[in-house]
């Protein structure tokens, strides 16, 4: 099994690209193999693929296309909602979005990146973000937009 994994790797990474973890791991799943992040962690490091602006390579340059200015860019609040992302839930003026495990900085970093006028700042720790708004209506606001980000 673990020799299919890997060549299905070489696969996915030589025909599109792959950004993070999560989406390796879910291009897994559709092919029928299922793994562990754990697991998917170990192959990358044994199948020595590396990882720029452009998503993973293998070690001998295949994989990843060229990188452009558009897979240059940092990744949106959409791609870390989508990849990290589990739920959202309105207190008050705050909004708080639960992540997976490690998932908090990033989708934090996206939220501040993206400069949405209706959030303040936002604290991360490792699977919550805490989103803190100016009123009830902006933070209501911020949990739809969210909650419509996480349903699609």
């Amino acid at each position: 099994m673990k020799h299919q994994r890997l060549d299905a790797i070489r696969d996915l990474l030589s025909s599109s690209l792959v950004a993070n973890q999560d989406e390796l791991r879910r291009k897994l799943r559709r092919r029928g193999i299922h793994v562990t992040q754990a697991t998917l962690s170990r192959d990358i490091h044994e199948l020595r693929l590396s990882k720029g602006p452009g998503g993973y390579s293998l070690p001998n340059g295949n994989g990843a296309a060229p990188v452009t200015a558009e897979d240059d860019a940092p990744p949106s609040v959409e791609e870390m909602i989508e990849s990290f992302g589990l739920r959202v839930r309105q207190a008050m003026n705050q909004v708080v979005v639960v992540t997976v495990l490690g998932g908090a900085q990033p989708v934090a970093a996206a939220l501040d990146r993206a400069g949405w006028p209706e959030i303040v700042g936002t604290l991360a720790g490792d699977d919550t973000v805490l989103v803190i708004c100016p009123d009830t209506r902006r933070a209501g606001e911020v949990e739809t937009k969210i909650r419509m980000l996480l349903e699609s």
